[in-house]
């Protein structure tokens, strides 16, 4: 970089003659005063008027090797820049260890139920709704959250083979309680909550209603690898459902199974969830057959705290010969701070063996 004299006026520093007129090829006769960072500091100071404290004379020459205003120093002003440059270096390496560090995810292994994880080093809200596909990620230690459908439908009209059936089906205040049972573990309570049926027969003019509160399951949820950062991020979560008295709407039988979900993190912004899971399910006879179901769904931001996705899911029971039931999902959530959010949505069947419609608002609150 070139260096020019510039007058008092505006450099606010007093120009020496010598400073301008010094011949370029003069070599440097003191190598401390050509430090780039000390003769910087040393030009602060004569601007401030302390030169007599510091130990610098006025005296200024032009520095060919280095090509910086170099000051002639007293034997007091090279101590000075040496052990200067000695804090300088210290205070780098130290900033730049604190640095590496800052980018290592804290180590939360100590907190636990009754050891909550403080709020400073909590994950972003993450939740297994509004989507089929189950969160990768667990709830923190020590901490709670309420994921609950204030309203979700099932709307079908089925014409195969000779007969013509219209069902709705609905319910209100279905749950999901969470607890943060250590860092990378939680544990889940899901309650379906009240549940109200009709379901019209066409065929032979019948309407039948049901009515009542349906299944509780028990879920774990094991994060493997990626809670706390990384790419991706992967998770076991066994589950059972409770062998409640039968009833219309529930069939008494002690059934569960696996959920596998894989979260990725795509460029632009965009995250992909991957699904597999494995139901097993009473057949009436005393047996038990196994559904496969499976989801891919892709999430993005669209507007502030306002975001969406789409999502296919499929279940497959291939033991019972049913068809196979297909759906296309498009949902949204909005987040009103950083432990509440609100969803919306609905899924739409693809398949004739799929329900036509599944609307849903819900809420989730963390705490």
């Amino acid at each position: 970089m070139k260096i020019e004299c510039r007058d008092k006026s505006k450099s606010g520093f007093e120009k020496s003659r010598t400073e301008c007129a010094r011949p370029r090829a003069q070599q440097c006769e003191h190598s401390e005063g050509c430090h780039p960072i000390a003769t910087g500091l040393r030009n602060i100071a004569q601007g401030c008027g302390e030169r007599a404290t510091l130990g610098y004379t006025t005296e200024s020459r032009w520095d060919s090797c280095q090509r910086f205003p170099k000051v002639i120093s007293t034997k007091s002003g090279s101590h000075f820049e040496r052990s200067l440059i000695r804090h300088c270096l210290l205070c780098a390496v130290l900033f730049c260890t604190a640095l590496a560090q800052a980018d290592e995810p804290a180590d939360k292994s100590k907190y636990h139920l009754f050891n909550p994880a403080p709020r400073e080093l909590m994950r972003e809200l993450s939740t297994d709704r509004p989507d089929q596909t189950e969160s990768a990620y667990t709830v923190d230690a020590g901490h709670f959250q309420i994921e609950m459908d204030v309203a979700n439908g099932e709307i079908d009209r089925d014409k195969s083979g000779v007969g013509d059936m219209r069902s709705q089906i609905w319910g209100f205040g279905g749950v999901n309680l969470k607890a943060g049972l250590l860092n990378n573990v939680d544990i889940q309570f899901v309650l379906d909550g009240y549940v109200e049926s009709r379901v019209k027969d066409r065929v032979a003019n019948r309407v039948t209603h049901d009515s009542g509160f349906g299944e509780v399951q028990t879920r774990l949820k094991i994060n493997v690898w990626g809670n706390d950062g990384g790419r991706t991020a992967f998770a076991i979560m066994p589950f059972v459902k409770w062998p409640l008295s039968q009833s219309s709407l529930r069939n008494g039988e002690t059934e569960g199974g696996i959920i596998l979900p894989l979260a990725v993190e795509l460029p632009s912004g965009w995250g992909m969830g991957v699904m597999t899971e494995f139901d097993f399910v009473h057949d009436g006879g005393g047996g038990y057959d196994t559904e496969y179901f499976n989801t891919i769904t892709f999430a993005h931001d669209i507007v502030g705290n306002l975001g969406g996705y789409v999502e296919f899911a499929a279940l497959i029971t291939p033991e019972s010969g049913a068809d196979w039931q297909g759906q296309v999902d498009v949902g949204f959530t909005y987040g009103l701070d950083e432990s509440t959010q609100l969803d919306f949505g609905c899924n739409f069947g693809v398949t004739k063996s799929a329900p036509d419609f599944n609307p849903f608002v819900g809420l989730t609150l963390r705490f």
